[in-house]
C-alpha cells in the first residue's frame, strides 16, 4: 500500500446524503454525493427509515459514478474509509455494511472513522500532502446534529472537545424556527434568504448560556464557558409569533427571521473567538452544512480577523456530509501509520468526537 500518497476511497452515509470521494494523499480525485431530502421535505425533517432505504438504493450507482468521475478502479485503491459514527443508526448500517463487503472484497485496509473529525480532515484537501495540520488549530462545527467547538492537536488521535451545545444544535435550531415561521424544510437556507430582507435588530432574542453565572471567568471558568444552548431561543420566536398574532398584527417574518439568524451567529462565533484565543488556537476551521450559511461565515471572519485567527472555510459542497471528508481522513490516518479497523467493529451513532477512528476489535 502506497502510504505517501495513497488513494482512499471515503464512504458517508450517516444521515441524508449518500457520499462517495476518493482522494490521493490530499488531492480530491472526486465527491459524489446522492442525496434523499426531498424525500423527506414533506414530513419536516428527516426520517431514518427513508434515509435508510435511500442509501440501500444510492450506493452502488454513487460508488460506480465516482470511480469513472476519479477514473481509478477498486484494485488501484489502497485503502477505505467509513464513517461508522455518530449519525442515524440504520443509515450508518448501510454504509458500514457496504463498506465491509468492500473490504472483503478487494482485500483493502478499512479504516472506521469519525463523522465529526472528517469535517476537520476535508479542511486539508488541497494542501501539501508533507505540511499537515498548523500546530494550533481549531475547529467549529455547526450543522443540523452538531454545533461544537474543538482543539484539534493531532488528526488522527488526539481532538479534545472545549464546547457544544446542551439541546438542539444550530441547524435543529434553524429547522425548528422555519416550522413556526411557515417557511418549510430545510429551515436554513429558507431563514438564511428571508433575512436578507429583514432587520437583525428588530427583535433582541435571547443569547443562550452568556450570563456570568455560566460564562464565569478566564480564571475561574463558568460550567458552561464554551457551550451553547439554542432551545430557548426557539420558544422565544414562538411566543413572538404568537404575541403579533394575539395583537392582531401581521407577524414580520423577515425581521424575526433576521433577529433569529443574528441572535445564533451572534453566540457561536463570540464563544469560538473566546474559546480559540484562551487555548492558544491560531488557526480555525469551520465547517458542517451550516457554514454555508452566509450571516455565520461573514461574521465569523470578521470576529476571527479580529481576534488575529486564521480562518479556513472548505468550499460551501465540502461543509455538508460527503464522501470527500471521509477519505481525506482516512488519507491522514494512513499517512500517519494509523492500524485499520478490521472489519468486527460496529456503528457507534453516539461516537464521541475524541475518537477519531475505532481499534480492531
Amino acid at each position: 500500500m502506497t502510504t505517501a500518497e495513497p488513494l482512499i476511497l471515503g464512504i458517508e452515509s450517516s444521515c441524508d446524503e449518500t457520499g462517495i470521494g476518493i482522494v490521493r494523499g490530499t488531492e480530491l480525485l472526486t465527491n459524489t454525493v446522492s442525496s434523499s431530502m426531498d424525500e423527506h421535505v414533506r414530513f419536516g425533517g428527516v426520517i431514518p427509515e427513508i434515509a435508510s432505504r435511500a442509501h440501500l438504493e444510492a450506493f452502488v450507482p454513487t460508488l460506480q459514478a465516482a470511480l469513472t468521475d476519479a477514473d481509478v478502479s477498486l484494485a488501484e485503491i489502497d485503502a477505505i474509509a467509513v464513517t461508522a459514527g455518530p449519525g442515524l443508526s440504520g443509515a450508518l448500517m448501510v454504509g458500514v455494511s457496504a463498506a465491509k463487503a468492500l473490504a472483503v472484497a478487494t482485500g483493502k485496509p478499512l479504516y472506521a472513522i469519525n463523522h465529526l473529525v472528517a469535517h476537520v480532515g476535508v479542511g486539508l484537501i488541497g494542501r501539501p500532502p508533507a505540511g499537515g495540520l498548523p500546530p494550533a488549530l481549531g475547529a467549529l462545527l455547526v450543522s443540523g446534529g452538531h454545533t461544537e467547538i474543538l482543539r484539534v492537536v493531532d488528526i488522527a488521535g488526539d481532538v479534545d472537545l472545549l464546547g457544544s451545545t446542551i439541546d438542539d444544535a444550530a441547524g435543529e435550531a434553524y429547522d425548528k424556527t422555519a416550522r413556526i415561521l411557515g417557511l418549510g424544510y430545510p429551515g436554513g437556507p429558507a431563514i438564511d434568504r428571508l433575512a436578507a430582507d429583514g432587520d437583525p435588530k428588530a427583535i433582541r432574542f435571547p443569547r443562550g448560556l452568556s450570563q456570568p453565572k455560566y460564562m464565569g471567568t478566564a480564571e475561574v471558568p463558568g460550567p458552561h464557558r464554551y457551550d451553547w444552548s439554542f432551545s430557548g431561543l426557539k420558544t422565544a420566536v414562538a411566543r413572538s409569533v404568537e404575541q403579533y398574532e394575539a395583537a392582531g398584527l401581521d407577524v414580520p417574518v423577515a425581521d424575526i427571521a433576521a433577529s433569529f439568524q443574528e441572535a445564533v451567529v451572534d453566540i457561536i462565533t463570540a464563544k469560538a473567538v473566546l474559546a480559540c484565543t484562551e487555548h492558544g488556537i491560531t488557526e480555525l476551521l469551520l465547517g458542517g452544512g451550516v457554514a454555508a450559511n452566509r450571516r455565520l461565515r461573514e461574521l465569523t471572519q470578521e470576529r476571527c480577523e479580529a481576534a488575529g485567527i486564521t480562518l479556513t472555510v472548505p468550499p460551501i459542497p465540502l461543509c455538508t456530509d460527503n464522501g470527500a471528508m471521509v477519505a481525506a481522513l482516512g488519507a491522514q490516518l494512513v499517512m500517519s501509520g494509523r492500524s485499520p479497523s478490521g472489519i468486527a467493529f460496529g456503528t457507534d451513532p453516539s461516537l464521541p468526537v475524541t475518537t477519531v477512528v475505532l481499534p480492531k476489535v
